[in-house]
């Protein structure tokens, strides 16, 4: 099932055109030899978008797509135990 909520959408599209900036920020960095350590800044700062975004991703997933589906609450329990294992 795919996110039904055009909020959450549009805040999803915009974090993810954000973090492709900064990776494209980065790899001019890199290019113009600059300073390691703001290089590793930058994609600690990708990393954390990328977080807050998957976060936002598995919020939904609970929210919508479980609590859509036509099935026990064991399966529920099940599908958002393997969604959230993909991020351990």
């Amino acid at each position: 099932m795919a996110i039904q909520d055009p909020q959450v959408k549009a805040d999803l599209i915009q974090r993810l055109r954000r973090i492709e900036g900064q990776a494209r920020g980065v790899a001019r960095m890199i290019e113009d030899g600059r300073d390691c350590q703001e290089v590793l800044q930058q994609l600690a700062a990708i990393r954390a978008a990328v977080q807050q975004a998957s976060i936002q991703v598995m919020r939904s997933y609970a929210l919508e797509c479980i609590q859509a589906a036509e099935t026990s609450p064991d399966e529920v329990a099940e599908a958002l135990i393997r969604a959230l294992s993909r991020f351990a």
